[in-house]
């Protein structure tokens, strides 16, 4: 299993690196596109839909993304639709959380199909967009996500039920803790702090996410981290409340070692907007 771990991740790396890093953003769009489609193919079956309208949602999910490119979308000012996202997210998330597995199948099929089509669509909109901005800020968003949950790891195994006497959700995700939250959100302060150091030192000529917030105040910068912090973590459990309802332990297995797309990008679906959205508004 940790061979075939380390192959896939390989794998991916070798795809994703130079489509990043690509002077122009175009490759990063398609790269995107490709696991955009593949997640809707994945979020079709987790809502019980068979395998051809599951894959028809995946095509329709890239033709979608690829008329938004069409007609110039990429290239507009997009901050109703990141404060709408942003709306969305927090009081789904949070009714969603409330309601836990249970709640999950009262949602009309047609209306969690839907919600889930637009939370990809727009977080790939939002993917794209950060990749024209530059590389230094999408970067800066996608790390603020891995190390939030690298540090809610490490802080969950280290001091999980120390300070607390109940687990984060236990009926969604029963290795959460908060000690685990909260170490991740002082993670990524650390990390947002020396990285806009960083850019301030070197003299980015791209600034990261957190030399915007800073611009504005150090205030909102820490205030910023915390909350994408914490609604990377609604993000994973809206997606692990998903698939306990469907019964399903991975999203798919398309990645081997890993699970499916879904399992991968679940903490970016609410970041990426929400990123957006704070230095937007």
């Amino acid at each position: 299993m940790l061979k075939q771990r380390i192959i896939t991740a390989l794998a991916l790396l070798a795809i994703l690196l130079p489509a990043l890093f690509y002077p122009g953003y175009v490759p990063f769009a398609v790269v995107m596109l490709v696991l955009i489609g593949a997640a809707a193919w994945e979020w079709g079956r987790l809502n019980g839909y068979g395998s051809r309208v599951s894959l028809f949602l995946g095509l329709e999910m890239v033709l979608l993304c690829a008329l938004s490119w069409w007609v110039g979308l990429l290239g507009m000012q997009l901050t109703l639709a990141w404060a709408l996202a942003g709306v969305a997210w927090v009081l789904g998330g949070a009714a969603l959380l409330r309601v836990a597995v249970p709640g999950w199948p009262r949602i009309p099929k047609a209306l969690r199909l839907v919600g889930g089509l637009l939370a990809l669509w727009v977080a790939w909109l939002a993917a794209v967009q950060a990749r024209m901005v530059g590389i230094n800020f999408l970067l800066s968003i996608l790390l603020l996500v891995w190390v939030a949950d690298i540090f809610a790891y490490f802080a969950g195994r280290a001091f999980g039920l120390k300070f607390t006497r109940s687990k984060l959700a236990p009926a969604i995700s029963p290795g959460k803790s908060w000690e685990g939250v909260w170490g991740g959100m002082a993670g990524v302060v650390v990390l947002a702090l020396a990285w806009a150091w960083a850019d301030a030192a070197l003299q980015a000529s791209v600034p990261s996410l957190y030399s915007r917030l800073a611009a504005r105040g150090w205030w909102l910068l820490v205030l910023g981290v915390i909350f994408l912090a914490a609604m990377s973590v609604v993000g994973d459990l809206v997606e692990s409340l998903i698939k306990r309802s469907a019964g399903a332990k991975d999203s798919s297995n398309l990645l081997p070692g890993h699970g499916g797309v879904l399992d991968r990008i679940d903490a970016l679906l609410p970041a990426l907007p929400l990123a957006m959205m704070l230095v937007s508004l």
